[in-house]
């Protein structure tokens, strides 16, 4: 079978066809594309690819061992940057669920604190009670790096160059011994929140729990107990949530042996973006706006209007309600101080379901948790910070046991042919 390309008078062949003279799957002869074996163009009506038959043949003349070899994924991967082995987190979309290392991680967050979950996830072992300590120097190169900042900094801004700041005090930080990183990951959690200006009565016991130290750094309003244990249960549940964005730079700076102040700080720089880290933000000024408004109507219709998502809303793993924010919303409904902020978000939920199935996810939940708590709008951004920071260790430790450098994709060059005559100046 060919398929004729309009205008240029040449026979080009389908992907099927070239598949077979290939002797490899249509998904290989993809994969030749990727790694730059072979061109491609899109077939007339913008249906499937099409190819030359000339190259086809002196790829298949190269030999098929050759050519599978160079678009075979890296050692440790399936698929090459689609698809990473990782034993760290399973999400079920077909039931709406997630596990860390195999077990149900709502669960593991209702049952155990921040600190037991992350231990878990580091080493698949439960150690209840653990507590993170944050070394002295570090703590203190790091306090001075984020109190150098402008006073109306961001929290995440401040954890930015904190987590710079102690990796230059921490002398042993180019060991990437699995005892040396699991040794500095206990360090760095506690170092990012303590180096956090304290917005009430501050919480100097550095054995407190993880939870309860970041709620004195957002939060003026004395803790209560329920509030603190919904805090507690929000980290252990955004720990880990396999390859997100942040996630996947954390990994790409772990497979060129970066250490793990490094690692994490990759993370923190994806992090920054209303796509992932800030979402929470921009659905706590939602809330703020319905509940100073008395009604969703209008806000949904504003955000619809404009062409934009309901925040909080939908998510692209879970068809129904996104299991984080199920266990959430329900802890919050035992919080007395977060009835108003939590009706806001029921009446956006039902407002919203008018026009489209989407269901709350976490971010929506971080938001009732943040207005209720009197946080700043940019809270649900650190907490996930402080709680993904976990996870990104336990993603570095995996690619530190992996080959270096193999998280190296090849690009297919799409720029003008070389080689082009030395440019001229202008002017």
């Amino acid at each position: 079978m060919t398929d004729g390309t309009a205008g240029d008078g040449e026979d080009r062949i389908s992907t099927r066809e070239a598949a077979a003279r290939l002797g490899v799957k249509p998904e290989t002869v993809y994969a030749y594309v990727s790694r730059g074996l072979l061109g491609s163009r899109r077939a007339a009506g913008g249906r499937g690819s099409t190819f030359d038959p000339a190259e086809v043949a002196a790829l298949a003349a190269r030999g098929r061992t050759g050519a599978a070899a160079a678009a075979a994924p890296a050692e440790g991967a399936e698929g090459g940057w689609g698809r990473i082995r990782t034993g760290v987190t399973l999400i079920d979309p077909a039931t709406d669920s997630y596990a860390f290392r195999g077990v149900d991680a709502v669960a593991l967050a209702e049952a155990y604190a921040y600190e037991e979950v992350a231990h878990w996830l580091w080493t698949g072992e439960l150690r209840p009670g653990v507590r993170f300590t944050a070394p002295p120097q570090p703590l203190a190169a790091a306090r001075a790096a984020a109190g150098s900042l402008p006073g109306d900094s961001g929290p995440v801004d401040r954890m930015r160059v904190a987590v710079i700041a102690a990796g230059a005090a921490d002398p042993l930080r180019f060991d990437l011994g699995r005892d040396a990183v699991l040794g500095c990951a206990r360090g760095l959690v506690p170092t990012l929140v303590d180096a956090l200006p304290p917005a009430g009565p501050d919480v100097a016991d550095g054995a407190a729990p993880i939870a309860r130290r970041l709620w004195s750094r957002l939060t003026a309003r004395d803790a209560d107990l329920a509030s603190v244990r919904v805090l507690d249960t929000a980290l252990a549940l955004l720990i880990d949530h396999d390859l997100a964005t942040s996630t996947l730079a954390v990994r790409v700076a772990a497979s060129g042996r970066a250490h793990p102040y490094a690692a994490v700080s990759a993370g923190l720089g994806a992090l920054d973006g209303p796509l992932h880290g800030q979402a929470s933000a921009l659905a706590h000024r939602m809330l703020l706006d319905v509940m100073e408004r008395g009604g969703a109507g209008p806000v949904v219709a504003a955000h619809l209007r404009a062409g934009h998502a309901v925040p909080g809303l939908g998510h692209r793993l879970y068809r129904g309600e996104d299991p984080r924010a199920r266990l959430l919303l329900a802890q919050l409904a035992e919080v007395p101080a977060a009835a108003d902020a939590l009706a806001a978000a029921r009446d956006t939920l039902a407002t919203a379901a008018r026009h489209t199935p989407l269901h709350a996810n976490v971010d929506l939940a971080l938001a009732v948790l943040s207005v209720a708590s009197g946080m700043p709008a940019e809270a649900g951004e650190a907490v996930f910070a402080v709680a993904r920071t976990a996870g990104w260790v336990a993603h570095a430790l995996e690619e530190y046991a992996e080959r270096a450098l193999r998280m190296r994709p090849t690009g297919v060059y799409d720029g003008p042919p070389a080689p082009r005559p030395l440019p001229r100046p202008q002017g």
